[in-house]
């Protein structure tokens, strides 16, 4: 043996002996986790539900649509009664999204956070307000909609809901 692993068994044994009988400490530090925001929390959340119903619309696919007359659409299953309602404006709306100066892809992406906020709180009738200008939303906003599984109908919305330039869409409303 070298004089060096000599001192190193003298160093180690020195050490046990030192620290013979030494108890572990118990660990005492409380770690607090950090205060969440809940209204932070709450509007990441509902950012995060409007993209995730974005995915429902596609620019590529197109609906078959009835091109006479006014803009009209009913889900397979569902009476021709409700959307001539919803003409007649029986349904009124408790939940208005107004597009006007949106791009198409912001449109799309609030018209998905529209109809979440709409099954969230169980409302049945909303007006999508398009406008007319370019009559690029005008065209987008049924075909978008016809594409989404819990919108039912929607019939181009009576004058005092803006008329041309806006739908009055019937959601179903899923049983809890």
């Amino acid at each position: 043996m070298s004089k060096k692993d000599t001192e190193m068994n003298d160093d180690f044994a020195l050490f046990r002996d030192a620290v013979q009988g030494v108890k572990k400490l118990a660990q005492d530090t409380i770690v607090r986790q950090p205060k969440r925001n809940s209204k932070q929390k709450e509007i990441r959340r509902d950012a995060r539900e409007a993209s995730d119903t974005e995915f429902y619309f596609s620019d590529e696919f197109v609906p078959l649509l009835s091109q006479d007359g006014p803009t009209r659409y009913a889900r397979d299953g569902v009476s021709h009664y409700e959307v001539k309602r919803l003409r007649r404006g029986v349904y009124i709306p408790d939940v208005f999204l107004d597009m006007h100066g949106m791009t198409q892809q912001e449109a799309k992406r609030e018209l998905g956070a529209m109809i979440a906020y709409c099954i969230k709180n169980e409302v049945s009738c909303a007006c999508v307000q398009h406008g007319i200008g370019k009559h690029i939303l005008k065209q987008k906003a049924p075909l978008w909609l016809a594409q989404h599984p819990d919108v039912m109908a929607f019939h181009q919305a009576p004058l005092e809901y803006g008329g041309n330039g806006a739908l009055l869409v019937l959601l179903s409303i899923p049983d809890k």
